[in-house]
């Protein structure tokens, strides 16, 4: 009798660990099958929050063309030449930033010891948070050429784009992080940088990245969009695609 309720109590301990560990593999494997779905969910949050960041941009680039008659040149410029501040900076009072702007002193580049305060300011504005950069610096970078939307010579006028073309131009894009710039530093992309084949382009986020085109609106660029649907994105002079581009 004694060795049968033994056997009985370990018959019931060892249903009792196969039971446990069932229940573990239950729980891991739901660990597993959630983890991507968090981490899609969590992406789609950033990339969320960079379009809202493109579509601030976009509002200021216009408020400053509705006060200034144009869109702020791609740099400044000393009396040499010599690039001072980006139109990141000058766009700060249209983006609720007007104290950060009058303490910048213009007249000195960006990242003289006269500009530290500004340069130790971090934006959340200009920074996606799908990227993993120090505070200060910037993926949003503007596509600089003679036949983009900044030009390097002039600030633009609206009146100098074709009709209907602002629907059509990139004016923002996102680099990766390896290329990120300080956002009061005038440098920004060209064509060229982006005009790579789909299979060497970096993105910031799963499958591509965003840009702002002339009129405002967000549109992401698919790692796989065609070079020749890109360029036409990106010239002034390009004809205009059809509405599915």
């Amino acid at each position: 009798m004694k060795s049968t309720s033994l056997d009985q109590r370990s018959t019931r301990r060892g249903f009792t660990a196969l039971e446990l560990i069932v229940a573990l593999g239950v729980i891991v494997a739901l660990v597993l099958f959630l983890m991507p779905a968090t981490r899609r969910g969590r992406e789609a949050a950033r990339r969320t929050q960079c379009r809202n960041n493109l579509k601030q941009i976009g509002l200021a680039l216009h408020n400053y063309h509705d006060q200034h008659g144009v869109f702020p040149p791609a740099f400044t410029v000393d009396a040499a030449g010599k690039p001072l501040h980006s139109w990141r900076t000058l766009i700060l009072p249209y983006l609720d930033q007007a104290a950060l702007y009058d303490s910048i002193d213009l007249s000195k580049p960006w990242d003289d010891p006269a500009n530290a305060h500004a340069k130790e300011t971090a934006l959340a504005c200009y920074r996606c948070r799908s990227s993993m950069l120090p505070a200060g610096m910037t993926t949003y970078v503007g596509v600089v050429g003679e036949q983009n939307f900044f030009s390097p010579n002039h600030p633009r006028k609206l009146s100098e784009f074709p009709p209907d073309k602002t629907f059509q131009l990139i004016a923002i894009f996102e680099r990766d992080d390896q290329r990120a710039v300080h956002w009061m530093s005038p440098e920004d992309g060209t064509a060229a940088e982006l005009l790579t084949p789909p299979a060497d382009r970096k993105t910031v986020h799963t499958g591509g990245f965003n840009s702002l085109l002339a009129n405002e609106r967000v549109y992401f660029v698919s790692k796989d969009l065609p070079q020749e649907t890109l360029k036409s994105l990106l010239s002034i002079d390009a004809p205009l695609l059809k509405d599915d581009f």
